[in-house]
């Protein structure tokens, strides 16, 4: 008799931190189920993900910054009589600029797709995994969500929530067979800063940016060891560390240099 798959599904796993995740399930054996925004990237990540030892690759075509997407994912999956055993939400976004100059619309649809989306999924998968008596799921929040952020302050404040919103609902269940872990990484080498028109700010010019590899790697771990929360990196966890015992208007000056842009030098 076949063994059934255990079954993980991952937002944002086209790219960046989501698809370094995607890669560790197929090679533990996942089956898993991608969701991103075009069909195309979906296709190419499937090919990848089937090389690496994943039984089967679902591809779901979502735009969670639609309102409405994140019930339709829920609905697919159990139309196709799948239980998630795993749940990484990774999807999100960010806008670079001041807040009276950046575009509303934009940032709506960033607090849709980085809090509303995620909220929703975790609800429905977790009734269904409370009720199993099992699962685990991640949440990729950020250490921006411990700082505040002069020139990506809607960014922050989102994953501000997501990690208080991971932490209280881990001790809603705790004691339910589930667990729910919050990853907190830095600034890392994604495709992020582009999306969020910030290629030009002193923390991607002058900073060093974590390599997604080993981003995903420690929330992994932390996910599988069923860990409340993990700070990837050494230094990022020093300045959360630092930041807890600063001043929340000294912690947003030194976030304001940072982020600001960086010295553009003429020929």
């Amino acid at each position: 008799m076949a063994i059934p798959s255990k079954y993980a599904l991952i937002t944002g796993a086209t790219s960046g931190i989501g698809y370094e995740l995607a890669k560790l399930f197929a090679k533990d054996g996942y089956s898993i189920v991608i969701v991103a925004r075009y069909q195309h990237e979906l296709d190419t990540t499937s090919q990848a993900l089937q090389t690496l030892g994943a039984p089967k690759i679902i591809t779901l075509a979502s735009d969670l910054f639609d309102p409405k997407a994140a019930f339709d994912v829920y609905k697919e999956v159990k139309a196709n009589g799948i239980d998630i055993d795993i749940l990484v939400n990774d999807a999100g976004q960010g806008l670079y600029g001041e807040f009276i100059e950046t575009n509303i619309q934009r940032e709506l649809d960033i607090i849709q797709l980085n809090i509303a989306s995620l909220v929703v999924l975790t609800k429905q998968f977790l009734i269904d995994m409370v009720y199993r008596g099992k699962g685990r799921i991640l949440n990729l929040a950020s250490i921006a969500g411990k700082l505040p952020g002069p020139l990506q302050s809607v960014y922050h404040g989102t994953k501000a929530f997501v990690h208080s919103f991971t932490e209280a609902i881990r001790e809603e269940v705790k004691d339910k067979g589930v667990t729910i872990t919050s990853l907190l990484p830095g600034a890392t080498d994604t495709d992020f800063f582009n999306k969020a028109e910030m290629t030009d700010s002193k923390i991607v010019q002058e900073g060093e940016l974590a390599d997604a590899e080993k981003v995903a790697k420690d929330g992994y771990e932390a996910l599988m060891a069923g860990k409340d929360m993990v700070i990837s990196g050494f230094k990022n966890k020093v300045q959360v560390a630092i930041s807890n015992i600063t001043p929340d208007n000294k912690v947003a000056a030194q976030m304001h240099k940072q982020q600001e842009p960086a010295q553009q030098t003429g020929l």
